[in-house]
């Protein structure tokens, strides 16, 4: 007999105990799955027990102190599985990574609160204790932003009906005040080309301008025309004054520069079937013109632009939690919730998330379709866009005084976390403006904000700041680049600071500003206005990085000087971000008050002698369209011309004028048009169901190094043209003095 043979018996043996207890565990199993039927305190129990034991694992990790270099060891082994993990595709690995981020920065945090504060000069301790608020601040909008994007709901259109009769009746309203009559003509048209039963489908132009050239147009259009004696309470008492002049069951509103497309109504009413509860369902806010960041660092359609994290990822995460937000525009709203609340909300100046947040307080459902079913006008210039945004923070900071989420009843868990974010965000000013400065306390005064050495804050800081990018990066990584948010934080932290903090502390103070749309920018300039903070900002870290160099070359040991250089880095990323700051303050030419939308539809070109030419546009906007046409082709300008779009089986020829014709491209002004035929022309372009999908969600994925160079480039290019201009300013001073002088 081998060996081999003697251990087989034994082999035989083993498997045999193993499958004897693993039949056993089974037993067992059952056997506790039965008694948890039995008694439900049994799993609520081993649920809690589990939970418990999870904390109390996550506060050991979390609090257990290291030296320098177990502390190393440490984060560098949790960043590398992160790095694995981020090569893996999988919700639960994205959870997974979440995890290794919040364990990373608090672990920070916790070591930032026991370690760094005993300050022994008030010098150090008013500049450490204010940086410490700001990164406590960070940490849980950090926190937060993990628990409302973590699990996106991506809720799907729902079908409507076959039956038609039981589609309800809707009402559109188009709310104005001072906007141009060509701005809102074409959300009037769109908006009548709905496919929805005509009888059913009711489009009202809520003028609280009272222009007679409106009510004119209105009655050309046939479609209601409303208008009060009063501007009290702006668009939400424009909106209010109308829903007591109408009473279909439903109400959709478009800002007068949002163009719906035919689809709209169809892709969204579905769920208003299926949950009788739905009170809201919003959709994303796209414009088909570029906001002052991607017109003045030419960024449209390359980079993502500052909204679409908001309605990229944050309002699906919200949805997960029925705390979707009315954003103002391209939604729809159940008359008789909406009633139930007293209209639109008039306490505060964000009048639209103050509603939601009302709707959800008395037990309504909300939603939020990630689906662009509409497209609207950005704000032309920066100052424009601080305006608009100075609003949202101030109206923010209303609610959070006069109805905080975090108190009062009929609120979930989820849904006061949600809201509470949303207003959190908006103080961010303040730790904007402290990590903007933070380094210069000891580059300037040689104040210590960390009470340890330059290698223990790099070797607890870095996991914090990497693990947040990385995850940040993967979860947001479609909606938002890398080191961008940066960028457009330091754009409006100092404007938006003051008003946010007068307006938690009086809610009355402020009111609501109407953002302008449809201008233009006639001449490229630099608005010194607007960027006077940053320059501040500028010149203080550079001044603060030539204090550095002389501390580093007089520094008396190794430890002061890995100090001055850990700040100087900080320092350099802090001028990098001003001189951004600089660049988007640079305002660029904008000549076009109706901006071309980019489209590749069939085409035909017809001449006034019944010759025919087969073509396909380039774009279109309100005024014109771009067609694509053989090279060779030689057109005259000021030729008449037809040009024939189509849709399916339907096509309609629209009267116009060539512009230029040059290098296979056309140009044509529309002629003058009946309101019939400019309906027609929108229905065919503006309002098609794909007009404003090909531009949403299709960036690359974010690659954190490339983001950081692009920003980089840009901080680079603002700090060359405000060398520029300041050159050209002093040279044109001193041209005119020397004019006067002779003069």
């Amino acid at each position: 007999m081998t060996a081999e043979t003697d251990k087989r018996p034994l082999k035989e043996g083993v498997r045999g105990e193993a499958v004897r207890l693993a039949a056993q565990a089974d037993g067992w199993l059952a056997q506790l799955q039965a008694k948890a039927e039995r008694y439900p305190w049994l799993q609520r129990l081993a649920r809690w027990t589990i939970i418990a034991l999870a904390a109390v694992l996550f506060a050991v990790m979390v609090s257990v102190p290291l030296d320098l270099q177990g502390q190393l060891i440490f984060g560098a082994g949790m960043f590398v599985t992160a790095l694995l993990f981020n090569k893996l595709q999988g919700r639960f690995i994205t959870l997974a990574m979440i995890v290794l981020s919040i364990a990373a920065s608090s672990r920070y945090m916790y070591w930032r609160v026991t370690e760094t504060i005993g300050f022994e000069h008030l010098l150090d301790a008013f500049f450490g204790f204010g940086l410490l608020m700001a990164e406590l601040y960070a940490f849980l909008v950090l926190l937060i932003g993990y628990f409302q994007t973590a699990w996106p709901l991506q809720r799907r259109p729902v079908p409507m009906p076959q039956d038609l009769d039981s589609w309800p009746h809707v009402d559109i309203f188009i709310p104005t005040y001072n906007e141009p009559l060509e701005v809102v003509k074409q959300v009037v048209f769109s908006a009548d080309t709905m496919d929805w039963p005509r009888e059913k489908l009711h489009v009202y132009l809520l003028d609280d301008g009272r222009r007679d050239e409106f009510r004119a147009f209105c009655e050309e259009a046939r479609i209601g025309y409303i208008t009060r004696d009063n501007n009290a309470h702006a668009k939400a008492g424009n909106i209010n004054a109308a829903l007591k002049q109408t009473n279909s069951e439903y109400v959709a509103i478009f800002d007068c520069d949002h163009i719906p497309t035919r689809s709209f109504l169809q892709i969204c009413m579905g769920w208003f079937f299926r949950d009788p509860k739905l009170a809201l369902i919003q959709t994303p806010h796209t414009f088909f013109s570029p906001d002052p960041f991607e017109k003045n660092l030419n960024t449209f359609h390359m980079t993502p632009n500052e909204g679409e994290l908001f309605y990229g990822i944050v309002q699906d995460g919200n949805d997960l939690w029925n705390a979707a937000f009315f954003c103002g525009s391209c939604a729809i709203i159940k008359r008789e919730p909406l009633e139930a609340i007293g209209g639109i909300a008039v306490e505060t100046v964000t009048e639209d998330a103050h509603t939601a947040l009302k709707l959800s307080r008395l037990g309504y459902n909300t939603a939020y379709l990630q689906l662009p079913q509409a497209a609207g006008l950005a704000t032309e210039s920066l100052s424009g866009h601080v305006g608009q945004r100075i609003r949202w923070a101030r109206g923010m900071a209303q609610i959070a005084r006069v109805d905080n989420p975090l108190l009062g009843k009929g609120l979930s868990f989820g849904q006061r976390l949600c809201y509470f974010n949303a207003m959190l965000h908006f103080f961010y000013g303040v730790a904007r403006i402290v990590f903007l400065t933070a380094p210069l306390a000891y580059l300037y005064f040689g104040a210590h904000v960390f009470q340890a050495t330059a290698a223990m804050v790099m070797a607890y800081a870095m996991p914090h700041l990497a693990h947040a990018n990385l995850t940040n990066s993967r979860v947001q990584g479609q909606f938002r680049y890398s080191f961008w948010n940066e960028v457009y934080e330091s754009v409006l932290a100092w404007y938006i600071t003051r008003p946010v903090l007068m307006a938690f502390i009086n809610p009355k103070l402020g009111k609501f500003n109407v953002t302008a749309k449809g201008g233009v920018v006639e001449k490229e300039y630099f608005d010194w206005m607007i960027a006077r903070p940053y320059l501040v900002l500028l010149l203080l870290n550079l001044l603060g990085f030539v204090f550095g160099i002389w501390r580093m070359i007089v520094a008396p040991s190794t430890e002061v000087f890995l100090t001055v250089l850990m700040n100087m880095l900080w320092t350099g990323y802090n001028v990098i971000l001003t001189s951004a700051c600089m660049a988007v303050a640079s305002e660029s030419r904008q000549r076009r008050k109706t901006p071309r939308v980019t489209a590749t539809l069939p085409a035909t070109l017809q001449f006034m002698d019944g010759k025919t030419l087969r073509c396909e546009t380039a774009d279109f906007s309100q005024s014109g369209i771009g067609l694509r046409v053989p090279a060779g082709l030689s057109i005259e300008s000021d030729t008449k011309v037809f040009v024939t779009l189509y849709r399916g089986d339907e096509e309609s020829a629209f009267p116009a004028t060539v512009r230029y014709c040059a290098n296979g491209r056309v140009g044509l002004q529309f002629a003058d048009m009946p309101v019939g035929l400019q309906t027609e022309l929108a229905r065919l372009t503006f309002a098609r169901a794909d007009a404003w999908l090909d531009n949403w969600g299709t960036h690359q994925l974010d690659r954190p190094l490339t983001s950081l160079g692009s920003v980089i480039v840009i901080g680079l290019k603002g700090f060359k043209q405000v060398s520029l201009y300041t050159l050209r300013d002093l040279f044109s001073r001193g041209g005119r003095k020397t004019a006067e002088s002779k003069t």
